[in-house]
């Protein structure tokens, strides 16, 4: 990773704002998930400004001339239309038009796909630099009164360019799914079903014969049985991938989706206690595929991190699937989202 670029909205909504419309606490909310704040778009904030701006950074941050990019990977859930995907759109507001870009869909684990594809391509000799961009807008699809997602998820994305090296700074991803069990993060609605009614209704009267909304629901028991269970064995073959001793790990960045599940995975795993851990979930909820660069962007801005350090990453969610590496961080970005 060759440089990084991330965007957070303007808008910050606290724990309190939240129970405004959830019948829960802040507090509680605090111990079952570690957030106390969380970023919302506002204004005119969409996921694509967001994704642009994001890609925008890590270009200036990386100093590569945006010619020498060689495609675009979008990893997104929340891109709004199948019919054009986001990411040829993007390349065109970035600048490097005409250039392959692709959409990739794999929930909270999307990122980690998404660099494990461009390393591969660069590899491969079909690209020399990648950028590859984590975007959502979960809060599209959100239920404020559901208590099982509405206090969890954020908006928000980041980016990386990915180049070669004359040393490998991206290990190989060690990924899978549990479709078994993928119904355990979904939408309340199917797309088609969804799309007929809409359909249907169009010309009527918003007020007598609403659409609806689809809406993230997650089953966060079982989710949280999965992660226990899967996730230290993937972390584990991830260290053995890339030939990096758990000793030589110097940061985990884990997928922002619960505080207790990543310390959960840090002692499953052995890592020392001083190892610094991403904790941008705090003030950032989950952002599913754009979390992970955007806990790398706020360690390497707060010093918690370093560029050239080396670091195990792992995305998991929707799917179920997960995706992880071992990476060498990014330099920390002179033009930061903060």
């Amino acid at each position: 990773m060759l440089g990084i670029g991330a965007y957070r909205p303007q808008r910050i909504v606290s724990n309190a704002e939240v129970c405004e419309v959830l019948d829960s606490t802040p507090e509680w909310i605090f111990e079952r998930t570690g957030i106390r704040n969380r970023r919302w778009i506002s204004g005119d904030e969409t996921l694509r400004s967001m994704a642009a701006a994001a890609g925008e950074r890590a270009l200036n941050n990386t100093g590569l001339d945006r010619s020498k990019i060689s495609a675009v990977i979008l990893c997104t859930s929340s891109w709004l239309k199948l019919t054009p995907h986001g990411a040829p759109t993007i390349a065109h507001d970035l600048g490097i038009n005409g250039v392959p870009a692709f959409d990739l869909t794999s929930g909270c684990g999307g990122f980690g796909y998404g660099l494990g594809v461009a390393a591969d391509l660069i590899r491969a000799g079909s690209a020399e630099y990648v950028l590859v961009i984590g975007a959502e807008t979960m809060t599209v699809g959100l239920d404020p009164t559901d208590r099982g997602t509405a206090m969890i998820f954020g908006d928000g994305a980041g980016a990386v360019v990915v180049g070669p090296s004359e040393e490998n700074g991206i290990s190989p991803t060690v990924w899978g799914s549990d479709g078994e069990h993928a119904e355990a993060i979904s939408q309340d609605v199917d797309f088609l079903e969804y799309m007929n009614k809409a359909q249907a209704l169009q010309g009527a009267d918003p007020e007598t014969e609403p659409v609806g909304r689809m809406s993230l629901r997650m089953q966060g028991p079982s989710v949280f049985r999965w992660a226990a269970v899967t996730l230290p064995r993937a972390l584990a073959s991830a260290l053995e991938m890339s030939g990096v001793a758990k000793e030589d790990i110097e940061v985990f960045v884990p997928h922002q989706a619960n505080a207790r599940i990543n310390e959960l995975m840090r002692k499953n795993l052995g890592l020392a206690d001083d190892i610094p851990m991403a904790n941008d979930i705090e003030n950032t909820g989950n952002t599913s595929a754009a979390s992970i660069p955007l806990a790398i962007e706020e360690m390497l801005v707060s010093g918690k991190a370093k560029g050239g350090q080396t670091a195990l990453l792992l995305g998991f969610g929707a799917g179920l699937s997960y995706a992880g590496q071992v990476v060498t961080l990014p330099p920390a970005p002179a033009e930061p989202s903060f």
